[in-house]
């Protein structure tokens, strides 16, 4: 067990990090996709409006996964933090405040970036959602 923690004191910020950071990454690289799309996109190229739609939607998903779940990758970080700090605090003869301070805040930061990834991975999604509606609007519109 006691090398499950050394293990966790060591590598969690970083294992949580690049969870993160490749989370944003894929943000980063389906949105400039969706908008280099959306600036192409032809109705008259497809034969239904499914066809369309599904086209519109592509890697939606993906950006509907990052936004629910880089909160709750944060806060694992968070809570393998404290649960270290506490770990370091049962093995110490002389407790010291602001030690458990530092560590409890150190691991609030993991919560922190996993906001600071969803809030606007959502602003991004709720945009191209809106941009879907309007294409699908026109798409309508243009086969009366």
């Amino acid at each position: 067990m006691n090398e499950i923690f050394e293990f966790g004191k060591e590598y969690v910020d970083y294992i949580i990090f690049a969870i993160l950071g490749f989370m944003s990454f894929l943000v980063v690289l389906f949105s400039v996709e969706r908008v280099i799309y959306f600036m192409r996109v032809k109705k008259a190229d497809f034969k239904s409006k499914v066809a369309f739609e599904r086209a519109l939607t592509k890697n939606m998903t993906t950006l509907y996964i990052i936004y629910q779940n880089a909160p709750y990758i944060g806060l694992l970080g968070t809570v393998c933090g404290i649960m270290i700090t506490f770990y370091d605090m049962s093995k110490s003869t002389n407790i010291d405040a602001l030690v458990v301070v530092y560590g409890l805040s150190l691991a609030l930061k993991a919560t922190a970036l996993g906001i600071f990834v969803a809030i606007p991975t959502l602003m991004i999604y709720n945009a191209f959602g809106r941009k879907i509606q309007v294409l699908l609007s026109e798409y309508d519109n243009d086969a009366k």
